[in-house]
């Protein structure tokens, strides 16, 4: 009986941490004062927005979309909605590791001239908005099968795509994929293309640097 009531309070523990919400994908208030940054992309970056608030925490308000972003294709669909009718000082975006997703038919989720068009019209309808723009280059596929389906050699040509339309825009590039690929084998999980939690604060690390240099050349400027 003992042993039941046991593994019935795991259950209940676990079910409960099932349904609460991500702390990533919860808003944040405005500190008067502070310039506003919007994070988007997908799970990767869910892992590391806390980090980065916690980073810039007096330097920056922190958003982020309050959703997984997905492919391109879904960001085209609900970029309106993401950005809002608020000013933005800073947005930081990736797309690619859902848009390389390989189908069971051997197709990509997002062929990579529809990711080019997509992440083309994207960065038009960002710079609408007057904010300082940063891409973060897709981050490493492990060479070990995982799921869903995807290959690292798909990685760098999606981001060698994505690297000619942010030179075109001028949009300087954080490459977080330069910065996992020397860590991976003690950041990242086994088998899986997703952070430990020391890893989600590396990669936090540099995205805040990024976040502050343009901050930074927003203000100079300004002035």
């Amino acid at each position: 009986m003992g042993r039941l009531i046991g593994l019935t309070l795991v259950l209940s523990l676990t079910l409960a941490a099932q349904r609460a919400p991500d702390p990533a994908l919860t808003d944040v208030d405005d500190v008067a004062g502070l310039p506003r940054v919007l994070l988007i992309g997908d799970s990767i970056s869910m892992g590391y927005t806390i980090p980065v608030r916690e980073l810039l925490k007096g330097k920056a308000n922190v958003h982020r979309i309050l959703t997984n972003g997905g492919p391109t294709s879904n960001g085209v669909e609900h970029i309106g909605e993401w950005l809002g009718s608020g000013k933005w000082d800073v947005i930081h975006f990736n797309w690619g590791l859902h848009d390389l997703k390989i189908g069971e038919d051997g197709v990509r989720q997002v062929p990579i001239a529809r990711y080019e068009k997509n992440l083309r019209e994207l960065v038009g309808r960002m710079k609408q908005t007057g904010a300082k723009l940063i891409f973060a280059s897709t981050t490493p596929v492990p060479n070990a099968e995982v799921h869903p389906a995807r290959v690292n050699s798909d990685v760098i040509l999606y981001n060698k795509v994505a690297a000619k339309v942010m030179e075109e825009y001028g949009i300087p590039t954080d490459d977080l994929y330069s910065l996992a690929l020397s860590n991976l084998a003690t950041i990242q999980l086994p088998a899986n293309v997703h952070y430990t939690p020391e890893g989600y604060k590396v990669l936090a690390g540099r995205v805040a640097e990024s976040i502050l240099r343009e901050l930074a050349g927003k203000q100079t400027s300004q002035r």
